[in-house]
């Protein structure tokens, strides 16, 4: 459909520009994930034992998935993959860069919330497009589809009693 065609690409804009961003300068990424994976340590075991210390290489590899994931799905490959890859690259950055509940100043605090809002935004989009089955059955619809075939066989391979 020549919607999602022209969706795609501008949905995945975003990602494949904050990944080239984030690559060509890694200090403002690396600072948001930090705050993100300090918070996420402060989680009950077993969460909390099991997050990345490093937060420039989990900035450098969300930025990778983020490039990845934009191409993917701005070409159309894998793209409901790619679009549930990218919903996930967003939580490091937006939950430690856009801590607007943290803001003292009004102003700032606006501007961080707007942000936030924009990035909760985005990955609705991209629920929604990892989701889209682009008119085909869903795999819960041909499972269930499935298994009343499966047991309408059975039924009727049983003598009736």
């Amino acid at each position: 459909m020549l919607i999602r065609r022209v969706a795609r690409p501008m949905l995945s804009a975003v990602f494949i520009s904050r990944g080239v961003e984030a690559l060509r300068s890694p200090k403002p990424a690396t600072d948001a994930t930090r705050q993100t994976l300090e918070e996420l340590s402060k989680l009950p075991d077993p969460v909390g034992t099991n997050v990345p210390a490093n937060a420039e290489t989990v900035a450098k590899v969300t930025a990778a998935v983020q490039i990845g994931g934009g191409l993917l799905l701005a070409t159309g490959r894998l793209p409901r993959v790619a679009s549930a890859a990218l919903a996930l690259s967003v939580v490091p950055s937006s939950l430690g860069g856009h801590a607007f509940w943290n803001e003292v100043d009004p102003q700032r605090k606006a501007d961080e919330r707007r942000a936030f809002i924009t990035d909760v935004s985005l990955i609705g989009g991209l629920i929604i497009a990892a989701v889209d089955t682009e008119g085909r059955p869903s795999l819960g619809w041909r499972g269930r589809r499935a298994a009343r075939k499966v047991s309408e066989a059975v039924a009727s391979a049983l003598p009736a009693g």
